[in-house]
């Protein structure tokens, strides 16, 4: 059974507190959060989600996972045993299934210094036990939780550091168990989902190129390398960033530094149906990895005081214009 696909809700952490806001088609510019939730004291939040009807949030600690009411009462808890004292190097995440049925939690325990390595846990989002464990052989310092927009699988991108990332994808099966595959790459990071679940898109993690793949299999439609655009790649490479701007358009985010040792960067367009360039968009953010594509023709970037913004696609110029030096 294919789920729904609920209204997509983001999240940002702000003032100790976690703003929700609803992906509304109609809405542009600085946005307003649609719920505020209040973590419980003492809790630092690394990751969280909120359910499509604003009522719930899951969030992890560097210590648990908590699931609270928008009223701020306890839904459920679970501690990542044993405790961990390191501060730093290790970032728990955690996602909300497409049917909301399931919390899907990554566990960096390795670099925790807990027993064994990682683990990839799914709770029942109801009562927080656990229905699916995987324990994985990463030593990750984070993750990003990709939730197929269609199928409901999630996707998972383990950031090891210098020694590259480990993709998987995990799929609940009707029995309440939790299917698991490990992709054979270690050396790409997985950017987005196209909207219409088609495909993915990832970039090298030695930053040399970007790659479309297919969904489920993986499998490489077209790669185009930092040469495609343009661009020398002995000083110019792809940043970590960018996505599906529409099933049909990704923007693919190039960067490097001046003749003048200045920092810069350009967002390029992809015809992801054939492969070849299609233009530039133009962005005010101070730092690439500020634009969120969304999938529907719009993007978010940070406005002054942190919340979002968010811009509608408006084609501007060619892709022929490069920086100078």
């Amino acid at each position: 059974m294919i789920p729904v696909r609920p209204p997509k809700v983001i999240t940002r952490h702000r003032d100790g507190q976690i703003h929700a806001y609803a992906m509304d088609s109609g809405v542009f510019g600085a946005l307003e959060p649609a719920a505020v939730f209040q973590p419980r004291p003492g809790d630092e939040v690394a990751e969280s989600a909120v359910w499509p009807d604003l009522e719930r949030v899951v969030y992890t600690t560097l210590n648990s996972v908590v699931c609270l009411t928008r009223a701020g009462e306890l839904v459920w808890t679970s501690k990542f045993e044993p405790h961990s004292d390191r501060p730093h190097g290790h970032w728990p995440g955690c996602a909300l299934s497409l049917d909301g049925r399931t919390v899907w939690v990554y566990r960096p325990d390795a670099m925790a210094g807990r027993r064994g390595g990682d683990q990839w846990v799914v709770h029942d989002a109801d009562s927080g036990a656990v229905v699916a464990r995987r324990e994985l052989e990463t030593v990750g310092h984070g993750a990003g939780h990709h939730v197929h927009p269609v199928d409901g699988s999630i996707y998972l991108d383990i950031g090891e550091g210098q020694d590259g990332s480990v993709i998987l994808r995990g799929t609940a099966r009707d029995d309440g168990e939790a299917e698991f595959v490990t992709y054979p790459w270690r050396d790409r990071c997985l950017i987005d989902l196209a909207p219409d679940g088609r495909q993915s898109m990832t970039v090298d993690h030695a930053q040399a190129d970007v790659a479309f793949h297919r969904h489920p299999g993986g499998e490489v439609i077209f790669t185009l390398p930092v040469e495609a655009f343009g661009y020398d790649p002995e000083d110019t490479f792809v940043e970590w960033c960018g996505g599906y701007l529409t099933p049909d358009l990704a923007v693919v985010t190039l960067g490097g530094e001046s003749q003048d040792e200045e920092e810069w960067f350009r967002h390029h367009l992809i015809d992801v149906r054939t492969g070849t360039l299609s233009g530039e968009i133009t962005v005010e953010a101070t730092n690439p990895y500020e634009l969120v594509p969304l999938g529907d023709g719009s993007w978010l970037t940070n406005g002054p005081d942190g919340a979002p913004v968010r811009r509608p696609h408006t084609p501007l110029h060619s892709a022929s214009s490069r920086p100078e030096g």
